[in-house]
């Protein structure tokens, strides 16, 4: 009997939507490695809503091993590539033929999933025992933060400080001001090209000074800035040439990091010059995935599918019901755009996608 060919050895580094949706892809047409310090997957975009329900968390969380029952997980970072292996923190040498590199922004989420849902308990917690809650940062997680506080909690004062002259400045000015008209209407208070200095904040202190010399009293605060790239740890690898001045993964249009045939790049650490967005580092991923079927074939780089990018869709859950969208040619506000994603969150359809149970 002819001997099994061997598969070809597929090392993901990152755990996230991108890493974890390309290795549950991979699986079974690859000897599939994930490497992630965490042992779950984190739906991001419903992390706002487990902050205000920490019992939405069982379902937005979820283990590796629950979608990846044909790969190996390495629970571990990186630490340094060579052209043959990763190696991890903990000193193990995983060998690859093909290598993605997924690692996204750096946050700081405990390794166990038991641990994160604790978390979401204990800023349940701080939420559900302030009368007043301070949100720093208007971008997405500070305006959903701030949604999801006011409907769930009516009689809390919010207040969100942002140091940008409009909030959610990643999208157009008529949406911006839609958001905020939204949120002054359920009276938060919207403090515009404010900042508060965060090396000052403490978790007793109850009075905050702004960079416009006002004072605002909260009981807690929650700080909603965006994180950095998780790229530092690649500044000493091979792939040191392949990083732009900001820290991304230069990548060609088929994803391949610049000046390698065998390794990639998907999701938030890439340069593609598009909005970072979970949808896109879904995309991403998928066409990596389709990608090395190619290769493993023995198909030609030329045969290699290409990414490009679309006009930028936005969508901010406002709360349960209501939300924000821009479109192409269109921006709409209230319970259309809260159809599409409020209730659920996507989290049903990530699921699903997953092979999971919505």
């Amino acid at each position: 009997m002819a001997e099994a060919e061997e598969k070809a050895r597929v090392v993901v580094v990152g755990g996230g939507v991108a890493g974890s949706l390309l290795a549950k892809t991979m699986q079974g047409h690859a000897d599939v490695v994930l490497l992630d310090p965490k042992d779950y997957l984190e739906i991001p975009w419903a992390e706002l809503r487990s902050m205000v329900e920490p019992s939405f968390a069982e379902r937005s969380l979820i283990y590796h091993k629950d979608y990846l029952s044909d790969a190996t997980i390495v629970t571990s970072s990186a630490v340094n590539i060579t052209e043959h292996a990763v190696l991890t923190a903990d000193g193990h040498s995983l060998p690859y033929d093909y290598l993605i590199i997924a690692t996204g922004h750096a946050l700081a989420s405990p390794a166990s999933r038991a641990e994160r849902i604790k978390e979401f308990q204990r800023d349940n917690g701080k939420i559900e025992s302030s009368e007043s809650v301070l949100i720093i940062g208007g971008g997405p997680t500070g305006v959903e933060l701030a949604g999801e506080i006011v409907v769930d909690y009516p009689g809390k004062r919010v207040t969100l400080i942002h140091r940008g002259p409009r909030l959610l400045e990643f999208i157009g000015d008529k949406a911006s001001k839609k958001c905020l008209d939204w949120l002054t209407s359920k009276k938060v208070d919207v403090l515009l090209q404010q900042s508060v200095e965060l090396g000052s904040l403490s978790d007793t202190e109850k009075v905050y000074k702004t960079s416009g010399g006002e004072t605002v009293t909260a009981d807690c605060h929650f700080v909603c800035i965006g994180k950095p790239l998780s790229s530092s740890w690649l500044h000493d690898t091979i792939l040191k040439e392949s990083l732009d001045s900001k820290g991304r993964v230069m990548v060609e249009k088929d994803l391949r990091v610049k000046g390698f045939n065998n390794i990639f790049a998907i999701g938030d650490i890439t340069d593609i010059p598009e909005i970072k967005q979970g949808y896109l580092a879904q995309k991403h991923a998928l066409l990596v995935a389709k990608n090395l079927k190619l290769l493993t074939k023995g198909l030609p780089n030329s045969k290699l599918a290409t990414y490009s990018t679309g006009y930028p869709l936005a969508l901010v859950s406002l709360g349960r019901k209501e939300g924000l969208a821009q479109f192409p040619l269109l921006t709409l506000s209230g319970c259309l755009p809260g159809m599409i994603k409020s209730g659920d969150l996507f989290v049903s359809k990530t699921r699903k996608q997953m092979g999971l149970n919505g």
